[in-house]
């Protein structure tokens, strides 16, 4: 499934990386520019001195060396060099130098002349050199030096700090996009909790709480869960009206069965095949009324109500046989099921473990770590072998002849559970040794506040 927010958040850092990285490269090839015309410009400039200084000091090497007096060049191998030549061969250098020399002349142009040149100790240099006339008629060749090594470690030194703050930069930049995607995708996560919690309800959604691009959207949104409602509130009357539209020739074939049962005539199996019958539209129903339910129409159940009923009517059934019924809950809790749904398989699971109990009923609800309801019915009867649990939630499997029923009473609770987006699950109970009935149903909301 495409994220919306992986490919914003993708697209974004993809467009800031390509940024930087151009303005990164534009930005170090416009400093590398600058660096080198302000390396040439320095060099240039000690060039224009040591041009004044020989045409004012020609009479005399110490003199020259004093009028050139950086004291750059007066350190060996400092990196900075002069070396004048006159056109009779005599060269004088800088004490920076030593013994080594720069390499001489290429011609009598008097035009300056930029070069790249192999200096001291085989290092890299940058010259500038031009013959240059002096007042007796003479002509001298000026040349100064420096060293590349200085203008490389000066580069260095200028990527490592711009990679730094483009560095800082890409880091903003890539916080700056995940927080723009979560401003752009924020009226989308609020309407999909507004959808969720309206699915509960029986309103819409406020379009003018949304952007305009999103508001398209949420009218279509409100007309799709009306048209919903509507369909599940018409299935649901053709249910009611199907069930009560067969419930009277039902009820009149059974008062004519009873007659004849009365008059002698063995119409046992007829009676069953009845029962059975009543159960299996029962069930058909309930499915029906159900799937028009589950996270469409407003439905909750109140335990308190519910379970306060049930343990009213069960307490009372199992003392008439003898038998104990305990139930125990927490407080305020609600389930997203129809309460005649609800009362509907709790009755169902509730008269199961009353008939097979041995002498004792438990009944337990609270809420599970995952926020949803856990319901328990444990009694101390013979329970359910492993290999027949299966069985027990299909239609119509009676697993034991012996008591009376059509065997449709954990079908049907479990087509209802099922239908509410619930779970049902068979196993024997640790404590009381019998079957043990655990149900996990969806948590229902508060009401909403009129």
């Amino acid at each position: 499934m495409t994220s919306l927010r992986a490919r914003a958040v993708t697209g974004g850092i993809l467009w800031a990386v390509a940024i930087i990285v151009l303005g990164l490269a534009g930005v170090s090839s416009y400093l590398t520019s600058q660096t080198q015309a302000r390396f040439i410009e320095v060099l240039e400039t000690r060039h224009a001195q040591a041009i004044v200084a020989v045409s004012n000091n020609s009479n005399s090497a110490d003199d020259l060396a004093r009028a050139i007096g950086d004291l750059a060049y007066q350190v060996p191998f400092s990196g900075q060099y002069w070396q004048v030549q006159t056109d009779s061969g005599a060269i004088y250098a800088s004490p920076s130098l030593e013994q080594e020399r720069l390499p001489g002349p290429t011609g009598l142009s008097g035009e300056r002349q930029m070069r790249e040149v192999i200096g001291p100790a085989g290092e890299s240099v940058f010259a500038i050199g031009q013959w240059v006339s002096i007042n007796d008629g003479t002509m001298w060749h000026v040349q100064v030096a420096s060293s590349l090594r200085s203008f490389e470690e000066d580069q260095v030194v200028l990527r490592n700090t711009l990679l730094t703050a483009f560095a800082f930069v890409s880091f903003v930049g890539v916080l700056g996009a995940l927080t723009q995607v979560a401003v752009v995708l924020q009226p989308l996560n609020k309407l999909r909790q507004d959808v969720s919690g309206r699915w509960e309800q029986d309103d819409g959604l406020e379009v003018q709480s949304y952007p305009i691009e999103v508001a398209p959207l949420v009218n279509d949104i409100n007309t799709l869960m009306e048209r919903n409602r509507d369909i599940m509130r018409r299935s649901r009357r053709q249910a009611a009206d199907l069930a009560h539209a067969i419930k009277t020739p039902s009820a009149i074939m059974r008062n004519e069965l009873d007659n004849l049962m009365m008059e002698g005539t063995d119409v046992q199996e007829a009676v069953d095949a009845l029962d059975r019958l009543d159960a299996q539209l029962k069930r058909s129903f309930a499915r029906m009324r159900a799937d028009g339910t589950d996270a469409t129409v407003g439905v909750a159940t109140e335990l308190d109500t519910a379970l306060g009923r049930m343990q009213r009517a069960f307490t009372a059934l199992a003392r008439n046989e003898g038998k104990t019924f305990t139930a125990s809950y927490d407080e305020n809790l609600r389930v997203r099921m129809d309460q005649n749904d609800f009362e509907e398989v709790m009755g169902n699971l509730l008269d199961n473990a009353l008939k097979w109990a041995k002498s004792e009923v438990k009944l337990e609800a609270r809420v599970a770590t995952d926020g949803q309801i856990m319901i328990s019915i444990a009694d101390d009867g013979p329970g359910i072998p492993k290999d027949e649990v299966a069985k027990a939630t299909q239609s119509g499997q009676r697993l034991d002849t012996s008591k009376p029923g059509t065997g449709l009473g954990l079908a049907i609770a479990h087509d209802l559970i099922h239908a509410y987006g619930g779970k049902i699950l068979l196993s024997k109970d640790d404590a009381l040794g019998g079957l043990a009935v655990l149900m996990r149903l969806p948590f229902a909301s508060a009401k909403r506040a009129d």
